[in-house]
């Protein structure tokens, strides 16, 4: 029987009781494969990632090492959430790195998208390897891999977690959730305790704002960037469109336009709106948001956000426009 197939038989984790008993079959079964050695968690604050750490912290406790590192390209809060829900509420045994100059400094000057994400993706590696290799008696490393990767990997696409790791990382693999899909491990996720801004949260790019910030990454339109982004989620949430919107974020390009502030004229970024909705993100749709919402979102962004003087909104379905802009 291969282990990588979820079986005919398996049930649609939709309900509490179904995550609680699937929680503990894992346990058990973490239990029994890792003893008493360690394993090794590169902890984005993703949902899988997530859902994985509060598993294994439930199974394993301080076995567990997670890894988080901040490449300066999260959105706003995020890394912070990380270490309070992980730290300081599941008591693990994290270590954060902020790698935010590092990352920052390798990509100044690169404007080409392919370049920038495998800057990003590349030193991301790097710095994880880093920090493994400083840790001592580590037999094992934990991924999030979920069913849809491994359909996916099957010739389609580079695995996003398998792909990525060097040769000479001898690890065995635990993968607790490889069997299900997204929604099964946010239902999972919810049954481990985790908040909900975590379980539900949007799919987000490994290069993450990298690939918002359009053009050559400069610190001050990134910020921009994090800033509008945070705005328009904050909006989003309070009037329940975070409910039916499956992707929503800010690009901002390299490019400015003239405006005017406090009387005086003004150059600015445009902050690009995007909303779309899809249901295996081959093909999305455009979401209908009300104006009245588009013109507070567009009133706060270009009031609170320093170097933003436009507000735009993408209405190009996929396809012909991709998702994400890079």
């Amino acid at each position: 029987m291969d282990s990588n197939k979820r079986p005919e038989t398996m049930v649609r984790i939709t309900t509490p009781e179904l995550a609680a008993a699937f929680i503990d079959e894992q346990i058990a079964a973490v239990k029994a494969q890792v003893g008493d050695k360690k394993v090794l968690l590169a902890l984005s604050g993703g949902v899988d990632s997530s859902v994985v750490a509060a598993l294994l912290i439930k199974a394993i406790g301080k076995q567990l090492v997670c890894v988080h590192v901040n490449h300066g390209l999260m959105r706003k809060g995020e890394s912070e959430q990380v270490i309070e829900v992980f730290k300081n509420q599941l008591d693990a045994n994290l270590i954060y790195i902020d790698a935010t100059d590092r990352f920052l400094d390798l990509l100044a000057g690169v404007d080409a998208p392919e370049k920038k994400r495998k800057i990003i993706g590349g030193e991301f590696i790097k710095v994880f390897d880093e920090e493994a290799s400083k840790l001592e008696g580590i037999s094992f490393l934990a991924q999030g891999t979920i069913y849809p990767d491994i359909l996916e990997s099957d010739g389609v696409k580079a695995h996003h977690n398998v792909g990525g790791l060097p040769e000479d990382m001898q690890f065995e693999l635990v993968e607790p959730v490889k069997l299900l899909y997204k929604d099964e491990v946010r239902v999972v996720g919810k049954a481990l305790g985790l908040p909900a801004s975590m379980v539900d949260r949007q799919p987000f790019p490994g290069p993450g704002l990298g690939v918002r910030c359009l053009g050559a990454i400069t610190r001050d339109r990134l910020n921009a960037l994090r800033e509008a982004d945070a705005i328009l989620r904050e909006e989003f949430d309070n009037a329940g469109l975070n409910q039916t919107v499956w992707q929503y974020f800010i690009a901002v390009p390299d490019m400015k336009s003239v405006g005017v502030k406090d009387s005086k004229r003004y150059e600015g970024w445009p902050a690009i709106i995007r909303a779309v909705n899809t249901t295996d993100a081959m093909s999305a749709t455009i979401e209908e948001i009300p104006y009245p919402l588009l013109h507070k979102i567009t009133e706060r962004i270009t009031s609170e956000v320093e170097g933003i003087n436009r507000v735009l909104y993408d209405l190009t379905p996929k396809p012909i426009g991709t998702i994400e802009w890079e």
